[in-house]
């Protein structure tokens, strides 16, 4: 059975250096299976870890374990962006991530959004067009509350749920958010599968990833000239680029509050 004496004994070894499935099962002693699904749990539940199989198809396949979490061979840029991603975010902005991609991998517009209404950005789309896994940097998830022409966004959850797709999310949980939290929670007991966690991380980032294949970022704009508040839409398509936000998001969500743990705390002070 997996616990987290295995978990962490899998991430230290993978740390170190890439490993096979087969290196792993032998130091955990167990069978090559076994050891697939465990590494398998693991880069699903926590990032740490991912997997790169190699001649895929062919009796000769290698599946290859790596480290998923940002480390030193990030590019310098990258590097800045992060820390300032962890340590500015107050003075960060989705347009930093933006201007490094190339043209025919990224694409942005500005969209007025009126009394929590979602029209141009498409954003059910975006989320049902998941295949493997969804991760989400939010704020205050105010989104779970909006609407794109008359339709609720969190029915595009709904969707991912009933196929089985995996859905994580990083928000800011406080009194001010705690019923949109646990309004997309309660989809966990409304389907009777428990896919939506969500954990208390406040950051900079607003953003959604779809698999290895999207990153559709998200800023507030303000015009001094029609003093007037829009939206920046950011997609960026570049598969690099995914995967590196994939490691920033699995970075904080791994030592992120559960929302179980901040709900408990948050309605205690209610309390008093």
């Amino acid at each position: 059975m997996l616990n987290k004496q295995i978990i962490n004994k899998i991430n230290d070894f993978v740390a170190q250096k890439p490993r096979t499935v087969q290196e792993i099962a032998q130091l955990i002693s167990k069978s090559w299976h076994t050891a697939d699904s465990y590494v398998s749990k693991i880069s699903q539940e926590y990032g740490t870890i991912d997997v790169r199989t190699f001649r895929g198809g062919t009796r000769g396949a290698l599946k290859i374990v790596y480290w998923n979490l940002v480390d030193k061979n990030q590019s310098t840029f990258q590097e800045k962006l992060f820390n300032k991603i962890i340590y500015s975010k107050k003075h960060f902005s989705a347009f930093d991530i933006y201007q490094y991609i190339d043209n025919d991998k990224r694409g942005a517009f500005l969209e007025k959004q009126e009394k929590n209404l979602n029209i141009k950005q498409d954003l059910i789309g975006t989320v049902k067009s998941s295949k493997k896994q969804l991760l989400i940097f939010a704020g205050d998830l105010t989104w779970a509350q909006g609407k794109q022409n008359n339709v609720p966004l969190i029915s595009g959850f709904e969707y991912l749920i009933k196929n089985n797709i995996p859905i994580k999310i990083m928000a800011n949980i406080d009194l001010n958010s705690l019923k949109n939290v646990e309004k997309i929670l309660n989809l966990n007991h409304k389907l009777g599968k428990d896919l939506i966690e969500i954990r208390h991380h406040e950051q900079a980032l607003r953003a959604f990833i779809v698999d290895n294949s999207l990153i559709r970022l998200k800023e507030k704009c303000f015009f001094k000239k029609t003093e007037s508040y829009n939206y920046l839409f950011y997609s960026i398509y570049d598969e690099d680029w995914v995967k590196w936000m994939q490691k920033v998001f699995w970075h904080l969500f791994s030592t992120a509050i559960s929302a179980k743990k901040r709900i408990e705390n948050l309605k205690s002070i209610q309390k008093l």
